[in-house]
């Protein structure tokens, strides 16, 4: 920190290497971050945009939301549809569906682990680590050898999805009553060579073992050091350069994780994660050791601290408002953020992969909380090991498809005329819900809550800070111009802010509280 630094001083930082336009104020003060402010740049009016429109045009309009996850926005406004329609889809259209989820999910865990969050530990400030030279060997931007095996292994995996779905991304082959076409054998057994690879990729690469092998860890340090293959590796590297960091000392939030569940099980699988599960991930509620079963009826958006026409405490998506009131100059009024402010009840919870493992009862994610709360070093943890659990399950299901190809992927609904529906999943980044309600034929209502609108909310009406603004407090700022500990934090929660906001208001500055 330079010598004539005040000891308590305000800070700006814009965050690149998230999908969107981030930026992030806080206090330091002796060094250290004691207050922080998260600002969305960008007005999202999808919602409006769908207002009158037919109810089968969410089905185009919502995956262009984001190039990233396209396929999560489709999935949820099918099956917000089909809760209109009241209609339960064929078991061959849930695999279908699934797969081509999971495979978007694949790619997005990967490329943000290497390309988005391992890039910070090239960075000159860390020139001293022994560990430095082989991070840039591995991580330097656009030439580091992991950086390129990672770009050109990834894009690999969305090939599923285009085999499936006819295009990626922004497909649009899931339709209220399950999906438009079968898959043939021959698109399967491809499908499964795709996938294959990939695991054979992901096993030598990145988890330097089988994936079995991740099941039985008790101790993460000792499971990286207990062979070459899994020091190697690139969890083993990343293991060994954030604990070097402590980064499992820094970014936990409020403590408290929430899942929507995702991934229905079919009626008819071989797939059994727990007894009498509906959904591969579970739904709930986590905070201090317990876990509750999610109400859907106690999501509210509050605006208090958001860029949107006021409302008094927050609403639930099936009445919520998205009325934008711009920042007038000069104006300081205690609202910095486009993007609304989620809460469960009272509480404002993170979403994510470390809250899926910890819904799902990973013991060892459930040991590392439980140790030290939560953390940077465990969100992104959490994030590298997901495809340990998912690829199994696309090629149970891949295989399920292959033996019954001539199954149902589609069943007529009545008339989408009237009513109301969710679909409610697990993104990349954790909880996407839609919200929907019809009249005569149009929509007449829609709301959506994207993960990082959860993680990245602002304040609410209480004061309340959202889960990464809350993340930040206490982080070290060694050196104000370069910051990169504040990113560490804040991209662990692998921030998308096209999901969030979506349109520039030009000479407007977020102000602080």
């Amino acid at each position: 920190m330079a010598k004539n630094r005040p000891t308590r001083y305000q800070c700006h930082i814009p965050l690149n290497r998230v999908e969107g336009d981030l930026e992030i104020r806080v206090v330091v003060e002796d060094g250290v971050i004691v207050d922080a402010w998260s600002s969305g740049t960008m007005f999202r009016g999808f919602e409006s945009l769908l207002v009158g429109r037919s109810a089968m045009d969410s089905l185009v309009i919502t995956p262009r939301i984001c190039g990233i996850c396209s396929t999560s926005h489709l999935m949820a406004a099918a099956m917000a549809l089909d809760a209109v329609a009241r209609i339960t889809i064929p078991d061959n259209a849930v695999r279908l569906r699934n797969l081509a989820l999971m495979a978007e999910n694949l790619q997005s865990d990967l490329r943000q682990s290497i390309l988005m969050y391992m890039v910070d530990f090239a960075h000159a400030c860390y020139a001293d680590r022994p560990w430095f030279e082989e991070a840039v060997r591995r991580y330097a931007p656009m030439r580091g050898s992991s950086v390129i095996e990672v770009i050109r292994e990834t894009k690999k995996i969305p090939e599923i999805i285009a085999i499936l779905g006819g295009q990626w991304p922004h497909t649009s082959f899931m339709v209220p009553g399950g999906v438009v076409l079968p898959a043939r054998a021959a698109e399967l057994r491809l499908c499964r060579f795709i996938l294959d690879g990939y695991r054979r990729w992901y096993e030598r690469r990145i988890l330097g073992d089988v994936l079995e092998s991740w099941h039985a860890v008790t101790d993460v340090r000792e499971w990286v050091e207990q062979s070459v293959s899994r020091r190697e590796s690139e969890l083993g590297f990343f293991v060994r350069i954030a604990l070097d960091l402590g980064l499992d000392r820094i970014g936990g939030a409020h403590g408290a994780f929430l899942s929507y569940g995702s991934l229905p099980l079919p009626r008819r699988t071989g797939i059994h994660p727990q007894e009498d599960a509906a959904q591969l991930v579970p739904s709930g509620f986590f905070r201090k050791g317990n876990l509750e079963p999610l109400d859907p009826e106690r999501i509210t958006e509050h605006v208090a601290c958001s860029w949107f026409k006021e409302y008094k405490g927050g609403l639930h998506p099936y009445k919520g408002r998205t009325q934008p009131q711009p920042p007038q100059p000069g104006e300081n009024d205690g609202r910095y953020s486009w993007a609304k402010a989620p809460r469960y009840g009272p509480f404002a919870p993170e979403t994510g992969p470390l809250a899926e493992a910890l819904i799902s009862d990973q013991p060892i994610f459930r040991k590392l909380v439980g140790k030290t709360g939560g953390s940077a070093f465990v969100r992104q943890l959490a994030r590298l090991v997901r495809p340990v659990f998912m690829i199994p399950v696309m090629d149970a299901w891949l295989i399920e498809l292959e033996h019954n190809p001539e199954g149902a992927v589609y069943q007529q609904p009545e008339a989408l005329h009237a009513g109301k529906g969710s679909g409610m999943i697990q993104a990349a980044r954790g909880a996407l819900g839609h919200w929907v309600r019809l009249k005569n034929g149009l929509i007449d209502h829609y709301q959506i809550i994207t993960p990082t609108a959860w993680n990245g909310s602002p304040r609410d009406g209480n004061g309340l800070r959202g889960p990464w603004e809350e993340a930040l407090i206490g982080v070290p700022v060694r050196d104000p111009a370069h910051p990169v500990e504040a990113g560490h934090v804040i991209r662990s929660f692998d921030p998308c802010l096209v999901c969030t906001v979506h349109a520039v208001t030009a000479g407007t500055q977020p102000r602080l509280a």
